[in-house]
Formats: structure tokens, C-alpha cells, sequence
């Protein structure tokens, strides 16, 4: 599994143009094969992270050629954004409770 975290801050009197493509972005992402999930936050202090997990390297770069998310990205750095950030990770183990079980997984 390969996760991305992306840090951003939006430039004030943006969001009413951001939140629209940014929903847009994110039915796009479900689309893409390999595709796991995504969730975005946002701090007290303004800072928005999102976490998105792809099955596979692949799929990441299949997400990040596609051609709506590189002009929203390229939209992002020129328009809304403040400051920016992303790390891409490899998952190496995870581990979780659900209401039913117990799972671990590996990746060594």
C-alpha cells in the first residue's frame, strides 16, 4: 500500500472556488483502479491535511498523470495555496481494531 500525505494552508478568500475542486478531485480519485480510500482534516490553526492510500505505486501514478488532477494541482499551487507539502509512503505494517476483529498486516 503506498499513502500519501498532503499538507496545505489556503490563501484567505479561496474556499468558495477550492471546495468545489476539490470535491471534484475526490470522486475522481475513487475511480482510479487501485484506489483505497482518502480522508482530509482540518486543524484549529488552518493547516488541512489529507491522508490517500493506493494499493500500489501504479495506481498512485495513474492518479497523478490523470489529466483533471493535474490541472487541479497546477490550479492549487498558482491560486490556492499558501504553502504545500507531501510525503508518498510505502506501508511497512498496519494494524487495526474493527467492531468484529483484530487484523495485522506486514509488508517486510
Amino acid at each position: 500500500m503506498i499513502v500519501t500525505i498532503f499538507r496545505s494552508r489556503l490563501n484567505p478568500g479561496v474556499r468558495d472556488e477550492y471546495d468545489p475542486m476539490a470535491k471534484q478531485m475526490s470522486e475522481l480519485a475513487r475511480k482510479v483502479p487501485g484506489y483505497v480510500a482518502h480522508k482530509g482534516f482540518v486543524a484549529e490553526d488552518g493547516e488541512r491535511v489529507t491522508i490517500v492510500e493506493f494499493e500500489t505505486e501504479d495506481a498512485l501514478r495513474a492518479w497523478s498523470r490523470d489529466p483533471d488532477h493535474v490541472m487541479a494541482k497546477r490550479r492549487g499551487i498558482q491560486d490556492f495555496f499558501s504553502e504545500y507539502s507531501f510525503q508518498i509512503c510505502s506501508l511497512i505494517r498496519s494494524r487495526a481494531r474493527t467492531p468484529q476483529s483484530v487484523t495485522q498486516s506486514h509488508n517486510e
